[in-house]
């Protein structure tokens, strides 16, 4: 009776006898169970109740599973989805593993244990990830923070509460991350909350400058130090005196450089190029990369006393597909940046768009997503639909056939081994082929048993 109390399953699904023998299957194991046939009144169920999982048909008559997943994700984040579905095709199991479901449930239901099995691994599978999370102390930042930063996803709140503790005190942040997160706008929601925020915020790119500029462009140089030196320059670290450098690719330096930086961080003085005399600067370095700093200290590529002095507080920004909640939020603020640029405030956002949009990898990130909300808004007359996205190209015309008689964890399982092979067992790139998480994928692993690809 007491799981009765703390566990109440919600089941979403237009057909009232499919519904019932869901309803009544649950019922026995002692679950609280309430059923909703429509989009409509599984909205509304949300608002009466707390639900520790959902249950949700793909297709509803009012919309669909992505529509009721969409509204727990923003009213009741954190609940664990299962999508249901007569629909299996390799595109279907892979865009549901993007979307966040913990697992899918295939009709007609082949008996009681499957679904049994489904709700305890569900449940047992989202206690393990909320334990493993590391909990933010205080209240949770609102979304927006610094005007730049949108969120939704627990994990960049999470980062939010984090800034507001480490922005204050002058440590150096270590920001990790692949390109076009937003690490360079964090970087400034760090200076904008910090001490030094009425203070320069300069920024370079280290694998944006040409081997021969880098030395000249962090430190300075004298005039007459080398040909084309006709007056002297005050590099990156004297522009951001008494305020923040941002010094982004920082695993693309050099060794020579590697050293010099970790003097200026210890000594806080340099010497520009050609020059002899000390240089002494007051500034907090925040550093990012997109590289595995870690392995490239293993591997002797970047300096191991440099990397403790720069990882004082490291932060992990993840990919916007380890984070679909923040996708429909990122679009709005994009699209409505980009009408007011263009002076087109009619244009909306159609919800096939918005479905095209949670569909898709995102290998580029946030960047990408502006930069595909501005184009949409440039070719749309007035509401944005799939076509005006460059990615939106539909599925191969064979992804159906490959189906034939599989399971969706037949099918899942292919899409995962062929992953690997196309990666030479490569688990970090196979899930970022999958657009899931690298947790998910060793789950889904041993799941299946692959554990030994």
């Amino acid at each position: 009776m007491d799981r009765q109390m703390t566990t109440r399953i919600l089941i979403v699904d237009d057909d009232p006898g499919f519904r019932k023998l869901l309803e009544t299957i649950l019922a026995q194991e002692g679950y609280a169970v309430e059923s909703a046939g429509r989009v409509g009144d599984a909205r509304r169920l949300c608002g009466q109740h707390s639900f520790s999982l959902v249950i949700s048909d793909l297709k509803l008559p009012d919309g669909d599973g992505l529509d009721v997943q969409k509204w727990f994700v923003e009213h009741a984040p954190g609940t664990p989805f299962v999508l249901v579905t007569g629909f299996g095709t390799v595109a279907t199991a892979v865009e549901a593993m993007k979307r966040g479901a913990l697992d899918y449930l295939e009709k007609p239901l082949r008996s009681p244990d499957e679904l049994r099995r489904l709700v305890r691994r569900a449940l047992a599978l989202k206690t393990e990830e909320r334990e493993s999370l590391p909990q933010p102390e205080g209240p949770v930042p609102t979304p927006g923070l610094c005007g730049h930063v949108v969120a939704r996803d627990q994990r960049m709140l999470h980062i939010l509460a984090l800034l507001g503790k480490v922005a204050p005190t002058p440590a150096t942040v270590l920001l990790l991350g692949e390109s076009g997160v937003g690490k360079e706008v964090i970087a400034r929601c760090l200076h904008a909350h910090s001490r030094r925020a009425s203070r320069p915020f300069v920024a370079v790119n280290a694998a944006a400058l040409a081997p021969s500029l880098i030395e000249s462009e962090l430190f300075g140089h004298e005039r007459g130090s080398f040909t084309g030196a006709v007056e002297r320059h005050a590099g990156v670290f004297e522009r951001a005196d008494g305020g923040t450098l941002f010094l982004d690719e920082i695993g693309e330096l050099d060794a020579g450089l590697q050293a010099k930086l970790l003097r200026v961080l210890q000594e806080k003085t340099f010497e520009r190029v050609g020059g002899g005399k000390p240089v002494e600067v007051d500034v907090r370095v925040i550093a990012a990369t997109n590289r595995d700093l870690a392995a490239s200290v293993q591997a002797g590529r970047f300096r191991s006393d440099l990397y403790f002095r720069l990882s004082t507080f490291p932060i992990e920004i993840p990919p916007l597909r380890e984070r679909p909640a923040d996708i429909d939020a990122l679009a709005g603020l994009f699209l409505e940046r980009a009408a007011r640029g263009l002076e087109r405030p009619y244009l909306k956002l159609g919800e096939k768009a918005l479905y095209a949009l949670r569909a898709h990898s995102w290998p580029g990130n946030v960047r990408e997503l502006e930069n595909a909300m501005e184009r949409a808004a440039i070719l749309a007359d007035e509401e944005i639909g799939p076509e005006h996205f460059a990615f939106a190209a539909t599925p191969a015309a064979g992804a159906a056939a490959v189906a034939g008689s599989l399971n969706m964890r037949d099918l899942e399982r292919r899409a995962i081994e062929e992953a690997l092979q196309r990666h030479k067992g490569n688990r970090t790139h196979a899930a970022r082929e999958l657009g899931i998480s690298l947790r998910t994928l060793q789950y889904r692993l041993k799941e299946f048993g692959l554990t030994g690809l």
